[in-house]
């Protein structure tokens, strides 16, 4: 499919910055910073499994966890949202059991093992609201290489759309997250990316339809390619 830029306008607006997908395409980023389920790995018959299970034990309805718009964001915020504040910590703990025995058929996305076979160590990061448990499960079951900064929901107060996670990325490759890219497939993660400075290249795995705002879209991670030189890591359109 042909990669498309989203029809929304870019939120930064300040003089002379590049916007839209001028934004990704026509500059070095000192590294790239991906988000995990839905952009590095497809685990999503894992999440819906898992939540199911969940949510028939705690008699909570499908139209209630549609309704907290859980993609994206921390378990343990959605189920805040769920159910009662007693109730939070005994939930959380099942589902992070229900989710890290899933991963039989978590598997690496299209595009992905390029990408990062075309990147060092140093120019790239996990930054994902997965616990640790969790991410490193799917990051095996995936088969992502281990990267050389993780930044989970265990490392930051609050999770996506707070920028914190983002900021964390940046900081632990030792460089600004205004020289970032960040590869995202949910609205929350797009929202984190913006509001840390990072530049943002969003893909439609889980977001098939409707508006992302981000400054390149694009349906898979094949309709690009990463080439790192000696100014960083450069984006083009296949």
């Amino acid at each position: 499919m042909a990669p498309t830029t989203d029809p929304s306008p870019p939120t930064a607006a300040v003089p002379g910055a590049r916007t839209g997908a001028d934004a990704v395409t026509s500059r070095a980023f000192a590294a790239v910073l991906f988000d995990l389920d839905g952009t590095l790995v497809d685990s999503s018959q894992a999440i819906l499994r898992s939540w199911t299970t969940w949510a028939v034990e705690a008699e909570v309805t499908a139209e209630q966890i549609a309704a907290a718009h859980g993609h994206g964001r921390p378990a343990a915020e959605i189920v805040a949202e769920l159910v009662g504040p007693d109730d939070v910590a005994r939930a959380i703990a099942r589902i992070d059991e229900l989710e890290t025995a899933d991963v039989a058929d978590v598997v690496l996305l299209p595009g992905v093992a390029e990408a990062l076979a075309a990147l060092p160590p140093q120019r790239w990061a996990v930054v994902t609201s997965c616990g640790a448990q969790l991410a490193a499960a799917r990051l095996r079951a995936g088969g992502v290489p281990q990267p050389s900064a993780l930044v989970t929901f265990d490392d930051v107060e609050r999770g996506k759309p707070d920028p914190a996670c983002f900021l964390l990325g940046a900081e632990r490759l030792g460089v600004d997250p205004a020289h970032c890219l960040v590869v995202e497939d949910a609205p929350a993660g797009l929202s984190a990316a913006r509001a840390a400075g990072c530049a943002t290249l969003a893909v439609r795995t889980t977001h098939p339809q409707g508006p992302l705002d981000a400054d390149l879209v694009v349906d898979r991670l094949t309709a690009v390619r990463l080439v790192t030189g000696p100014d960083g890591v450069r984006v083009s359109l296949v």
